[in-house]
């Protein structure tokens, strides 16, 4: 099976070679297709005034609160 692959990539080069590259015109009418380029595919817009003050709050929180709650967990039982 390999060796019919080879030698048929091996027969027509420059056809195989051409069948990978092969793109077509980008519909933007498409709903499917969305705008491409950097920051693009982020749910969130990262030039904003705020945006350092509340990533590093969301951070921070997401990162301190599982702590937070083991040691609220930890003094709750005692008497």
């Amino acid at each position: 099976m390999f060796s019919r692959a080879v030698f048929r990539a091996s027969a027509r080069p420059a056809f195989v070679a051409r069948r990978g590259f092969q793109t077509t015109r980008t519909q933007l009418s498409s709903p499917y297709h969305y705008p491409e380029g950097p920051r693009s595919n982020l749910p969130f817009n990262p030039l904003t005034k705020w945006f350092a003050v509340r990533y590093w709050g969301f951070m921070l929180t997401g990162f301190s609160l599982p702590f937070l709650l083991a040691v609220w967990q930890l003094k709750k039982n005692k008497p």
